[in-house]
């Protein structure tokens, strides 16, 4: 009985990491057309955090960590979330959902990159294989007429290749740092920080606030979604995968979310998707999945320094 309960959380799990995940940018997208994309994406993390820290109490947590701790889960949500994730929002403004989830999937690439970069690591061969199809997904997915003739899209595109930047930054970033052991509480302080960090930015930049009594219902209803599925549903299924299954299981999320993104996006918002953006989604895919052949992927990294340590040790 115990068994077939765990397989049907399992399957929730995954149907959480796969659907609510990849309709976080449709989320954002409907989201954004009204609210200031700063002020929507900092108010979504805000609460989360909040809500994560009531959660962490209740089940008994100490959510109390050291000044050390403290710092490095503020720079971590700084880079992963405050750049990472709030400025993608910012593109949605210009740019398509679908599309904006698969520049974001080729993520894996860019830390590849960046620890050549930075820390001489050498590439191998699957992985060198992964990078110069990564490439030519990206350069075929950007350089459609229909994509770069849109108002601001060139901005939009590469405002999302700079927030690529700061996650897989983050990514080593927090493979060396000191955080807090359980995950829900490092969660917690990220998502509360990073969002500090882009109310902040909201109020430096003047964006307009408004009372949520006076938006839309799909607005409301989006960043409702967001805050409760997006940060805590899906993210809690996630780390319970990653204690149940392998990491390369989980990660294939990095796979599935562009592939929901684009069809919700095709679907519900009238996203013109060609014939090239799948060629390339599928190029692009493909040379994700040579990056993360191994048994450990940096995609995770963000959870747990042991991963990003063990993909370095390997690559």
């Amino acid at each position: 009985m115990k068994a077939a309960s765990n397989k049907v959380l399992i399957v929730l799990a995954f149907i959480a990491i796969y659907v609510i995940w990849g309709s976080t940018y449709f989320l954002n997208k409907i989201a954004v057309t009204e609210l200031p994309p700063f002020m929507l994406a900092g108010l979504r993390f805000v609460t989360a955090g909040i809500i994560a820290f009531i959660i962490a109490k209740s089940i008994g947590l100490d959510i109390k960590v050291s000044k050390k701790q403290f710092i490095n889960t503020s720079i971590a949500g700084f880079l992963f979330l405050a750049i990472g994730n709030g400025f993608v929002v910012w593109a949605l403004k210009y740019v398509d959902s679908g599309f904006a989830a698969l520049e974001m999937s080729a993520q894996p690439l860019i830390v590849l990159l960046l620890l050549r970069i930075l820390e001489g690591k050498k590439i191998k061969f699957m992985s060198f294989i992964g990078v110069g199809l990564g490439i030519l997904g990206i350069y075929l997915l950007v350089s459609q007429n229909t994509v770069s003739n849109k108002e601001n899209s060139i901005v939009g595109i590469g405002v999302i290749f700079l927030c690529m930047i700061s996650w897989a930054y983050a990514s080593i970033f927090v493979s060396k740092a000191k955080l807090p052991k359980h995950f829900f509480v490092n969660s917690a302080y990220q998502m509360f920080m990073g969002g500090i960090f882009l109310l902040t930015l909201s109020l430096t930049l003047g964006e307009q606030w408004t009372a949520p009594n006076t938006w839309q219902t799909d607005t409301q209803l989006a960043l409702l979604a967001l805050i409760l599925l997006g940060s805590i549903v899906a993210f809690t299924s996630f780390n319970y995968l990653l204690r149940v299954v392998s990491p390369e299981k989980v990660a294939t999320s990095t796979y599935v979310n562009p592939i929901i993104a684009l069809f919700l996006g095709w679907f519900f918002l009238e996203e013109h998707i060609t014939l090239q953006s799948i060629i390339a989604a599928a190029i692009l895919l493909t040379g994700v999945y040579f990056i993360n052949t191994k048994k450990t992927i940096m995609t995770l990294s963000r959870f747990s320094s042991k991963i990003g340590k063990k993909y370095r040790e390997e690559m």
